[in-house]
């Protein structure tokens, strides 16, 4: 049995893992959504405001400590910033880290430092980043779960897209799979054009330990395709996948 870290990206909770976590459960193993302070159901416990990355980033941290050694951590989008940051404070308890349609960051770089095409600091008011009026078609989700989205998002707290991450390296030498979802524009393809470019922060990308997987559905496969989508964690899971230079 695994136990699988679920961690979303921006402007959803637990929820948005809800199909993926029934699928991994129902083929034996321990999934456990998780829903970062100040978000989906804890915006109304917790001022969104004055939340940052740091708070987000000891959340996931404090729930590695309670799992223990051989957890596998994904991280959709900007979930990969507090993921991260807690995986490099606890290297000991991740198996594996799954990177869900996202690129790592650097010491110290924030979201909007990464993207700041994202326009996301303009967008915010009283401190909270508005949820977007829709989700392109080209991501495919469907109907149901579009409905759904839009009524259980939440407002992003601005502070966790602006605060620089802390990260000491140590997660380097933890294993990690790439799962690109490829109606948004990443593949391995891609990741194999970073890393040519030499980059010294491309090179995990070719490591022998690092995996990669593609789906054909947008930025969204755990409302699109969550049954695909355990399929490929399970099988991230215990090391498959191909490498930079495989595929």
């Amino acid at each position: 049995m695994t136990t699988f870290l679920l961690v979303p990206g921006l402007f959803m909770g637990g929820w948005a893992w809800e199909a993926v976590a029934a699928e991994l459960t129902a083929r034996g193993h321990r999934a456990l959504p998780v829903t970062l302070p100040g978000t989906a159901e804890r915006a109304a416990e917790e001022d969104p405001a004055g939340i940052g990355l740091g708070e987000h980033t000891d959340a996931v941290t404090t729930l590695l400590d309670a799992e223990g050694p051989g957890t596998v951590l994904v991280a959709h989008s900007y979930g990969i910033f507090p993921a991260l940051g807690a995986a490099d404070r606890r290297p000991g308890q991740v198996a594996r880290v799954v990177f869900l349609d996202t690129g790592f960051p650097e010491p110290g770089e924030s979201l909007v430092a990464q993207m700041p095409q994202l326009g996301l600091v303009e967008q915010a008011v009283d401190g909270v980043i508005p949820v977007p009026e829709e989700i392109p078609a080209v991501h495919a989700v469907p109907p149901a779960e579009l409905e759904r989205y839009h009524r259980l998002a939440t407002p992003q707290p601005v502070r966790t897209v602006t605060d620089p991450v802390e990260l000491t390296g140590a997660w380097l030498k933890l294993p990690t799979t790439g799962v690109f979802c490829r109606s948004n524009g990443l593949s391995v393809e891609f990741a194999r054009q970073l890393h040519g470019t030499g980059l010294p922060r491309f090179a995990k990308l070719a490591d022998p330990d690092v995996t990669y997987f593609e789906l054909d559905t947008g930025h969204y496969p755990m409302l699109s395709t969550p049954v695909e989508l355990a399929g490929v964690l399970l099988r991230a899971a215990v090391g498959e996948g191909v490498g930079l230079y495989e595929a």
